[in-house]
């Protein structure tokens, strides 16, 4: 980005941050996204040789450093400066809670994109201590089925049925769900509107809600008022 030629604090800040997807790509970076592919695959649609370039000026201008841990393999972590730009990623997501979030549209859902978050949002302390696996049907927009399978602690993402025995069945309308996931909408809630169907056992039925911490923009969507419980 050319110089702004002002000497302002909010100038020389956007002249770093101001380009397209940069921001973006802090938010992956304070979520914790620490590689090349894991900040992409937060990233849909972003070519990887804009990321490539947005990285390096990112690094050159202090916000993050870049450590080659495998032959032309790097891990981004921020510096100091990087770090408080976790003020400014709250910000916008408080501001966008109240002013700027809509019903989403058909195209800012994609199923695969929110399961990948939700495989970085376990409450580690909550799952039970062998694997489970839950069966996503998204049964509207892009939709399609997934299988999330959580195995000491960690879990994945799989696309293809994995060939172990199914815990839960969540089915669920996409648009909603991604609803309980920014917190706009309880599970309760979508639960008894059977706009999402969680079956199992009882008992892990009752539990699949205290497995996740859910979107971290979850407290902003509730401060803003436009949760419905």
């Amino acid at each position: 980005m050319e110089s702004y030629r002002q000497y302002c604090p909010v100038a020389k800040a956007h002249e770093i941050l101001g380009d397209r997807w940069t921001i973006l790509i802090i938010r992956e970076l304070v979520g914790g996204r620490d590689t090349f592919n894991s900040i992409a695959r937060g990233l849909p649609g972003i070519p990887r040789s804009l990321l490539t370039d947005r990285l390096r000026r990112l690094a050159q201008k202090g916000v993050l450093s870049r450590v080659e841990h495998k032959p032309g393999r790097y891990r981004y972590t921020l510096t100091n400066a990087g770090q408080d730009l976790q003020a400014v990623v709250d910000a916008l997501g408080s501001w966008g809670a109240r002013w700027a979030l809509n019903l989403p549209d058909e195209a800012d859902l994609d199923p695969g994109l929110l399961l990948w978050r939700m495989r970085h949002r376990l409450a580690t302390d909550a799952l039970p201590s062998r694997r489970i696996v839950i069966s996503f049907d998204f049964r509207t927009g892009a939709g399609g089925r997934f299988w999330f399978v959580i195995d000491d602690g960690e879990a994945s993402v799989c696309v293809t049925d994995p060939g172990f025995d199914i815990d839960l069945e969540v089915t669920a309308d996409l648009s909603v769900f991604y609803q309980v996931w920014l917190g706009r909408l309880s599970l309760a809630a979508a639960r008894r509107r059977r706009d999402v169907v969680v079956e199992g056992s009882p008992l892990l039925e009752r539990e699949f809600a205290n497995w996740f911490l859910w979107s971290p923009m979850a407290k902003f969507v509730k401060q803003a008022g436009i949760a419905s419980l």
